[in-house]
């Protein structure tokens, strides 16, 4: 029995000595990684720029040639027509008067 007692004493004394050294190790190397990942921020330019500033495009001033504008107003006629006769909702004439001018 003296010999089990030894025997179950000796692992007990040896895990524990394992347990030390093991989180010692394990504490000094995350102490090790933290001080290279705070370097490493320090070393890094920043992963955001402020975007530089772009003027707005300049407005599309369209001339319109006669013609164009006789197109125009015949399919502005053409739809109020098809909105008189129940075909279209006023929400789709509104968009496709839109869409027309535009």
């Amino acid at each position: 029995m003296p010999g089990l007692l030894r025997g179950i004493a000796r692992t007990a004394v040896i895990s524990g000595t394992a347990t030390a050294v093991s989180n010692r190790v394990s504490r000094r190397q995350q102490g090790r990684w933290a001080a290279q990942a705070a370097q490493q921020s320090y070393e890094q330019p920043p992963q955001y720029r402020e975007p530089a500033y772009q003027a707005p495009p300049a407005a599309e001033t369209t001339t319109s040639t006669p013609d164009e504008m006789t197109a125009k107003i015949e399919q502005l006629k053409q739809l109020g027509e098809l909105k008189a006769q129940g075909v279209l909702t006023d929400a789709e004439f509104q968009e496709q008067k839109r869409r027309l001018l535009a």
